[in-house]
């Protein structure tokens, strides 16, 4: 007798979550920037790995959004969401 396996598919990771795909109220901390042309755009900005930020509000049609940056909530950032996208969050 032959036992008939499954074919099994390689587990790929998860893609990381952004900014982006934080909730209203939600935190998360900064890991890296994935646009290397907008990096030094948000870097400047404050958007430095290792910072908190908290997703704060979200305009009615879902864009631009608002984040809390820093624990002490040191200051407002409003981001276009294709700008949030290229936050990249620690998991």
């Amino acid at each position: 007798m032959s036992a008939s396996h499954a074919p099994v598919s390689p587990v790929s990771a998860p893609p990381r979550r952004s900014v982006k795909d934080l909730r209203l109220g939600e935190s998360g901390t900064i890991c890296c920037l994935q646009d290397p042309e907008m990096a030094l755009k948000l870097l400047e900005m404050g958007c430095i790995p290792g910072t908190q930020v908290r997703l704060n509000s979200r305009a009615p049609l879902g864009c631009p959004i608002t984040l809390v940056v820093g624990e002490a909530a040191d200051y407002t950032l409003s981001l276009r969401v294709s700008e949030a996208a290229t936050i990249l969050l620690k998991e």
